[in-house]
């Protein structure tokens, strides 16, 4: 019975390897090798669930709950570690908004100092007396206030008498 299933298997393989050189000899050289199990098909069922209803679960809604309590917790968290470092960031956005603000501020003042030094010259000054027609005080026009600060008198009061005498001399 050996030889028997030894002569079979010989000639099956003979006959396939027959098979295989024709078949080799006709196949067009340019068509691809077959994918692995591309012999095998798989079939897809529809299955219809419409009539089932789900149970509920009992501990679902707690598990729910503790997830929901975990997660801000966790918010809470992330915002308190993140917080300062936020604020410096703005105090440092406020530091440099304060600075462009100061730095306009002095900007500022120089012009302004530099308009009243311009308005306050001799020169100019000068100038506007000449177009007011404004002349210089005449010596016995002029009051010196050191002398009557000495004697305790810090205003000259005119009477119209006197007035009169200061006009005859």
């Amino acid at each position: 019975m050996a030889t028997l299933a030894t002569f079979f298997k010989r000639s099956d393989a003979l006959m396939i390897a027959a098979r295989s050189s024709v078949v080799r000899a006709e196949s067009d050289p340019f068509r691809l090798r077959a994918m692995p199990n591309d012999d095998i098909y798989f079939f897809s069922k529809s299955i219809d669930n419409s009539r089932v209803v789900r149970q509920q679960d009992p501990s679902a809604k707690g598990e729910c709950w503790s997830a929901v309590g975990a997660a801000a917790v966790l918010l809470m968290l992330g915002a308190s570690i993140i917080a300062p470092h936020v604020g410096s960031i703005l105090a440092g956005y406020k530091l440099q908004a304060l600075k462009q603000e100061q730095q306009s501020l002095v900007d500022q003042k120089r012009e302004l100092e530099v308009r009243e030094a311009a308005l306050l010259s001799p020169v100019r000054l000068n100038d506007l007396a000449k177009l007011r027609n404004l002349t210089n005080p005449a010596s016995d026009q002029i009051i010196h206030l050191d002398n009557q600060a000495r004697e305790g008198s810090f205003a000259r009061v005119e009477t119209p008498a006197a007035a009169g005498a200061g006009s005859a001399r």
